[in-house]
């Protein structure tokens, strides 16, 4: 048991990174559909930058770097050239995409460093949590701490508020003096970078190393858990691990059901489209205009002014 838990735990890290990171972005008023293509273009820079440089440190500063350039670029098109930031993202998705795989070349299969497996002393002994949460390398760490942090910065801090005033009534927001676009910008640029360091710990971490289509999927699967966690980091962490567990028992069923080996592969994504179809449906809703307490468990209203632009500031 505490080694499926520590399996789901380390699988999870990059979807962690990338989902907390497209959820900050999101709360500021810009949407990046560019997330699949960029999901695969950073894990490719992040896998080249530590091979050809030996540090993993270096991959992961070149992922993220690459992937906030990708939403700036989104975040730009919207508020200064007044352009639709679906359809950029769109744009983005495919030329990431494609980038990945003609620079990428080079790297296909090619052994290449990984993160240190890293167990903290002392912690690491205690019986069933230190095996669960404690015998992971520092990414799968830094994950864990990034959920806390990122739900104290939003609902617990001044700047947490504007980032949500931003994202949700701008106008009002700009009224009190807070710079709206400089801080779309901001957020922009941060979440991005925390999606590119999700595909640096795909490659490096999680499944190591590079080929064409890497991470193909993820992107995807990670903005439909951003809708399903509700733009909180709580709930979205709680959709990442609830698709990691749902994928480890999806190749445990392989062995007892070995016909089915390709259906049971991709069984976790319609499980997760259909249920966030489910958390939207009207019946849900009307459940939670019932009974208020539940809104906090299944609602999912997304921030009032995502998507869109604003031209006063």
């Amino acid at each position: 048991m505490e080694a499926t838990l520590a399996s789901i735990l380390a699988a999870s890290t990059p979807l962690i990174f990338i989902v907390i990171g497209e959820t900050i972005t999101e709360k500021a008023g810009v949407i990046n559909l560019s997330l699949d293509g960029t999901v695969l273009l950073s894990a490719m820079v992040g896998f080249a930058g530590a091979y050809e440089s030996g540090s993993v440190i270096v991959g992961f500063s070149a992922a993220a770097l690459v992937s906030a350039l990708a939403a700036l670029l989104v975040a730009y098109s919207s508020i200064a050239l007044r352009l639709n930031q679906v359809a950029v993202g769109f744009v983005l998705f495919q030329l990431t995409g494609e980038l990945s795989a003609f620079l990428g070349d080079p790297y296909v299969r090619v052994p290449g460093p990984t993160v240190a497996y890293r167990p903290i002393p002392l912690l690491e002994d205690i019986p069933f949590v230190g095996k669960v949460f404690f015998q992971h390398d520092l990414i799968v760490y830094g994950s864990i701490v990034l959920i806390f942090v990122t739900y104290w910065f939003m609902f617990r801090t001044r700047r947490g508020l504007k980032l949500q005033a931003v994202g949700e009534r701008p106008e009002a927001a700009h009224s009190r003096g807070v710079p709206v676009n400089r801080l779309r910008y901001l957020y922009a640029a941060g979440g991005g970078a925390l999606v590119g360091m999700g595909g640096a710990a795909y490659s490096l971490g999680a499944k190591i190393g590079w080929s064409e289509g890497h991470t193909t999927g993820l992107g995807w699967i990670a903005l439909a858990i951003v809708i399903f966690g509700g733009w909180h980091p709580y709930r979205a962490a709680f959709g990442v691990y609830l698709f990691g567990a749902l994928q480890f028992s999806a190749i445990k069923l392989q062995d007892v059901f070995p016909d089915l080996t390709q259906v049971l592969g991709t069984l976790p994504f319609p499980i997760m489209i259909f249920t966030l179809v489910l958390v939207y449906s009207d019946r849900v809703r009307s459940l939670t205009d019932r009974y208020p307490a539940l809104r906090g468990i299944l609602g999912s209203d997304p921030p009032s002014a995502i998507g869109t632009r604003f031209d006063v500031d």
